[in-house]
């Protein structure tokens, strides 16, 4: 095992094998989805989705301060956590890109809408009123109180784990 010292302000190299380490905790992914006031909804895939609280409902998830969409999103008054299937690597990898075609499967990139854009066949949605925001370094952590919810009965989560994509194999680990 390789011990290293992360600091403050730490060169590019003692980031990226910070980063690297980071990596090695697998995570769900998730897209975050919110409306605009003028043009096509806000939409982010994030592997920083987190549970917080039970009562009152709460849920986090973080943003890079240097996402195109950040400002709109800090005063957005709702916005959603989409959680992606397996078979949908395809939208992780479209939400993740800057200025991307997000939207180009629907008439939102015209029509601008009010409330959050909640995506197709995803294992669960969270609709969301934002409830605090706080600093995190390079991002910004937001809270949303959670005001509905949808899950699927069926299906298995897309994984991300060492800097790549994966699936459980059918593997089901015993419930808590």
């Amino acid at each position: 095992m390789k011990d290293s010292i992360v600091r403050p302000g730490s060169d590019p190299e003692t980031q990226r094998q910070f980063r690297s380490a980071l990596s090695m905790f697998a995570t769900g992914v998730a897209v975050i989805t919110a409306p605009r006031d003028e043009g096509a909804p806000i939409g982010m895939t994030v592997a920083s989705f987190n549970s917080v609280s039970l009562d009152p409902p709460l849920i986090l998830f973080s943003v890079d301060r240097r996402s195109l969409s950040l400002a709109d999103l800090c005063v957005a008054n709702s916005y959603a956590v989409n959680v992606l299937e397996e078979s949908q690597q395809d939208m992780s990898n479209r939400f993740a890109k800057a200025n991307g075609d997000k939207w180009s499967w629907r008439d939102a990139a015209t029509n601008p809408c009010r409330e959050p854009v909640l995506l197709p066949d995803t294992l669960a949605t969270f609709e969301c009123e934002p409830y605090a925001q706080y600093d995190g370094g390079d991002h910004v952590i937001f809270v949303g109180r959670v005001i509905r919810h949808r899950t699927r009965s069926q299906g298995r989560p897309l994984i991300f784990f060492g800097g790549r994509y994966h699936t459980l194999n059918g593997v089901q680990a015993a419930s808590a």
